[in-house]
């Protein structure tokens, strides 16, 4: 009950500051985020919204990034991106084809988790358009997340992906492909890194939730 006043009483503060918080834009990864995967959850944020690349089952790089490119142009206020698997590929591939200075201002970093080898020779067929992986420095700041058992990308790789693209690596332990299988539901480490580059208060995005969990 305590938390939820806090909630509730912080809510005229967050409304009048918000000017100075970046939306959301939510990038899901191959055949989209099913209900119990992290990306759900936060799309419930008010300030979250889950940018429609294209055909999530057939994805194409041609299709994706232009989407991307729309919704970043299109966004009112100043976004930061929370890409999921090959969501990050599709972040990644924007920044090397369509960055201009005029987004400097405007994208204020992205959250990239669980990025896939996209040219791994094992690597699922329908990501293959995606190769190959992009390795240009990217424009913003950005965390990446990697988990020690991903089954799309060695932990090892991903280190050599934040080294490309000049992300800070978040080591996630053994958590699988860090998606609705790893059961992470509302993920609240995930929602403590992206308040980081947001500028949103942490424990209330946990509140906005319905969650019960405080963080420092």
């Amino acid at each position: 009950m305590q938390l939820i006043t806090q909630f509730e009483s912080a809510q005229a503060l967050h409304v009048e500051d918000r000017q100075d918080r970046a939306d959301i834009l939510l990038l899901p990864g191959l055949d989209g985020s099913p209900p119990r995967h992290w990306q759900s959850h936060w799309e419930q944020l008010s300030h979250c919204r889950c940018v429609a690349l294209g055909d999530w089952s057939r994805p194409r790089l041609h299709d994706w990034v232009p989407a991307l490119d729309r919704a970043v142009r299109e966004s009112a206020r100043p976004v930061v991106l929370a890409a999921h698997s090959l969501g990050c590929m599709a972040a990644a591939w924007w920044a090397s084809l369509c960055w201009v200075d005029a987004f400097r201002d405007k994208v204020r970093g992205a959250l990239l988790v669980a990025p896939p080898d996209v040219d791994a020779l094992t690597a699922e067929p329908r990501i293959r358009d995606f190769r190959p992986l992009p390795r240009l420095r990217l424009p913003f700041r950005s965390l990446l997340v990697a988990s020690r058992d991903d089954p799309y990308a060695p932990y090892e790789r991903s280190a050599q992906m934040a080294a490309s693209w000049g992300s800070e690596l978040v080591d996630a332990g053994e958590a699988g492909h860090l998606n609705a299988a790893s059961g992470l539901y509302e993920w609240t480490q995930g929602l403590r890194l992206i308040a980081r580059m947001s500028g949103h208060n942490p424990n209330l995005l946990v509140a906005e939730l319905g969650l019960r969990e405080a963080m420092a």
